[in-house]
């Protein structure tokens, strides 16, 4: 497992790393978003969503819809927020599991995914900076060789 972490100091920060990030996706890759509430998952996935719309679109948290789906240039998006599922078969019933295969995933509280979890997702932990209001810790973790490149060229701006 590899990880390297950063320190974004604004929501402003958070959203330019978004957009980077949004660069370097393609169908089939999935991020995980691990975080308290507050923690700044669902800013991180509408800045990058809007960047990848190309437009201001609303980008709702999908915490009571469970999944959001964008039709973008980069591929289909689904935003997914797991909170408030209780077993395993509501993850296949949303039909994450063939997403993986063929849309860009956006999952916010990934530990619901369990054994469903795609081997090659990249894990974006954030944490509330507990002196600095709009700090944010974040930690990147990820085993496919394919997130090296770009966590490392994010990590030594």
């Amino acid at each position: 497992m590899n990880s390297r972490r950063l320190t974004l100091t604004s929501p402003d920060e958070t959203a330019r790393l978004a957009i980077h990030i949004a660069g370097a996706l393609r169908p089939g890759d999935c991020l995980l978003l691990e975080g308290p509430i507050g923690a700044g998952k669902s800013h991180f996935a509408r800045s990058l969503i809007q960047h990848l719309l190309g437009y201001a679109e609303d980008v709702p948290s999908p915490t009571f819809t469970l999944v959001q789906t964008y039709d973008t240039a980069a591929g289909e998006v689904w935003h997914s927020d797991l909170y408030r599922l209780t077993a395993l078969d509501e993850v296949e019933e949303l039909g994450l599991t063939e997403a993986f295969d063929d849309a860009i995933c956006l999952i916010e509280w990934p530990d619901r995914l369990a054994e469903l979890t795609p081997a090659g997702a990249l894990t974006l932990s954030l944490s509330p900076d507990k002196d600095t209001e709009y700090a944010r810790h974040l930690k990147f973790s990820w085993t496919d060789a394919r997130w090296t490149p770009l966590i490392m060229d994010l990590c030594n701006d």
